[in-house]
């Protein structure tokens, strides 16, 4: 799944337009114009269309942390990650949503999807943690279409 694809689910799940997409991204610190997100939300084959960098969807991501959570204490906006894994979107979504365990696991009952508490504390391990997994594309679809349900 592309960040594009991830984009678009989201706009999708959130019940969002072009311009408060735009608006979300820049209160990352990142000035984001309606057309520029509407140009990340064309197809691939569409004329315009931009393929959106890691960069640019973890600055939607923390944008979207300020929008549902306020500003963080100190009034620091965190740089954009330049790879962003599923396991980070995942959790920049946890930490947006304000989810525990069990809120995450109702979102993907939601879904129709089967995660244990113990698979879903795995995404959420340090990367060199010896039971850290990385987090499939499918369990991050499911996750999208669980908040839009």
């Amino acid at each position: 799944m592309t960040n594009n694809d991830t984009l678009r689910r989201l706009r999708y799940a959130l019940n969002r337009n072009d311009l408060a997409i735009a608006e979300i991204t820049s209160k990352s610190g990142r000035e984001t114009t309606e057309a520029e997100v509407s140009n990340w939300l064309k197809l691939e084959d569409e004329p315009g269309f931009v393929a959106m960098s890691d960069a640019d969807l973890c600055s939607f991501l923390d944008g979207l942390i300020i929008e549902k959570r306020g500003p963080h204490p100190s009034g620091n906006v965190p740089a954009p990650m330049e790879y962003l894994s599923n396991n980070e979107i995942l959790k920049k979504l946890r930490i947006a949503m304000n989810l525990q365990s069990d809120g995450m696991l109702a979102i993907f009952k939601k879904a129709e999807f089967d995660v244990s508490s113990a698979e879903l504390g795995s995404f959420f391990r340090r990367a060199d943690h010896p039971k850290f997994a990385k987090c499939p594309e499918q369990v991050l679809r499911k996750f999208i279409k669980g908040l839009s349900s």
